[in-house]
C-alpha cells in the first residue's frame, strides 16, 4: 500500500485567496510577466476552484465502481491541470481553442478489441497540447499517435502487471536515492556506447540531471518529473524504462491524460464492451486498466502538489 503523505493537504493551502493571490503573483513575477499583482488578483479564484472541484471529483471517485471511475477521474484530473496552466498562462483560457480536449481516439472495432492496442491521435488544438507545451514544454505532438500498452508501459507501479501478465519487463530499477549509476544491464537494453548514451540522455533530460563522473547521474532537486527516470511513489524508488517507442521522454502527468481520455471515453460511449470486459474479465486489459485507475487517484495530487511546490521552492509567501 501507499506510504502515502496527504498530498491533498498541501493543495487546500491554496484554498485561502490571499496565499494564492501571493503564490500567483509570485510565478508571475518569476517569468516577467506584466501587471502580475492585477493577474494574480483576477485569477486567485478560477486557481482556486479549479484544485478545488478536481479533488472532489477524485475523491468522488473512490466511492463509485470502477465502470465510472474513470470519467470522475479524468474530469477531476482536467481541472487540477487547468488550475496548473493558470501558473503558466495568465490569461487562459484567451480562445476557445484551448478548450477541447485536444485528442481523439479512432473508431474501435466491436470483435476482438483490446485496449492495450488501442490508440490515441494530438490534435493541433485543444487542452492537451496547451498544457504540455506550457506546463513540461513538450512541443510538437500534433497528429502523433500513442499506443495504450506503449504509454502505460512507463508508469512504473505497473511494471510488476506487465511482467506477470504480459512477461514483457520494460522499466529496470535505480534504488531510492536521486544519484545512480547506469549499469550495465541498462546500457544494454541500448546498444550505445558510454559517451553515445551520456550525450543522448544530456540532449533528452537538460539541466535536470547532472552527470558526477564514472556514469553517475545526479538528479536535480528541484527535478520531480525527468523522463525516462520515473518514480514509484508505492516503492518510493527510481527505475529507468528501457521500451524505447515514442513515449519513452513523455512525462508521467502527460501519459496519465492520454490514457484517462481513452478510458473516460469508453466508459460513457463503448458501453457493451466494457461492461462485458468488467463482468467476464476475459484477458490482461482489466488487471492493468483496474490498477491503472488506482494508481493515478494517489499519483495525480503527487505530481499536481510537486509542480506547484516547485514554483516555490526557497520562497517564503
Amino acid at each position: 500500500m501507499y506510504e502515502e503523505e496527504n498530498y491533498w493537504d498541501y493543495l487546500k493551502l491554496f484554498q485561502s485567496a490571499d496565499y494564492s493571490k501571493k503564490f500567483l503573483d509570485l510565478c508571475y513575477t518569476k517569468q516577467q510577466i506584466k501587471e502580475p499583482d492585477s493577474l494574480s488578483f483576477s485569477n486567485c479564484y478560477p486557481f482556486m476552484y479549479y484544485l478545488e472541484q478536481g479533488e472532489l471529483y477524485l475523491k468522488e471517485s473512490l466511492h463509485t465502481p470502477l465502470s465510472i471511475k474513470p470519467i470522475l477521474i479524468f474530469y477531476g484530473y482536467v481541472n487540477l491541470i487547468k488550475a496548473c496552466v493558470l501558473t503558466v498562462d495568465p490569461n487562459y483560457p484567451e480562445t476557445t481553442s484551448v478548450l477541447a480536449h485536444g485528442v481523439t481516439t479512432r473508431k474501435r472495432k466491436k470483435q476482438q478489441y483490446s485496449f492495450l492496442k488501442d490508440e490515441v491521435k494530438i490534435q493541433k488544438n485543444g487542452l492537451f497540447s496547451h498544457f504540455t507545451e506550457k506546463m513540461f514544454h513538450v512541443k510538437h505532438l500534433e497528429s502523433e499517435k500513442f499506443k495504450m500498452g506503449e504509454l502505460l508501459s512507463h508508469i512504473p507501479e505497473l511494471a510488476e502487471a506487465f511482467h506477470f501478465l504480459l512477461d514483457k519487463n520494460h522499466l529496470i530499477e535505480l534504488g531510492n536515492k536521486n544519484r545512480f549509476v547506469l549499469q550495465n544491464d541498462l546500457k544494454n537494453h541500448f546498444h550505445m556506447s558510454d559517451d553515445l548514451l551520456k550525450q543522448y540522455l544530456t540532449e533528452k533530460m537538460g539541466e535536470k540531471i547532472t552527470w558526477l563522473g564514472n556514469n553517475e547521474i545526479h538528479l536535480s532537486n528541484h527535478a520531480y518529473e525527468v523522463p525516462p527516470i520515473r518514480f514509484n511513489l508505492k516503492r518510493n524508488s527510481y527505475f529507468f524504462s528501457i521500451n524505447r517507442n515514442n513515449a519513452l521522454f513523455l512525462p508521467e502527468p502527460i501519459i496519465y491524460y492520454l490514457a484517462l481520455y481513452n478510458l473516460s471515453m469508453i466508459a460513457r460511449y463503448e458501453i457493451e464492451w466494457w461492461m462485458e470486459l468488467l463482468k467476464s474479465t476475459p484477458n490482461e486489459d482489466f488487471p492493468i486498466i483496474d490498477q491503472f485507475v488506482s494508481v493515478v487517484y494517489y499519483k495525480i495530487p503527487y505530481f499536481i502538489s510537486s509542480y506547484l511546490r516547485a514554483k516555490i521552492k526557497g520562497e517564503n509567501l
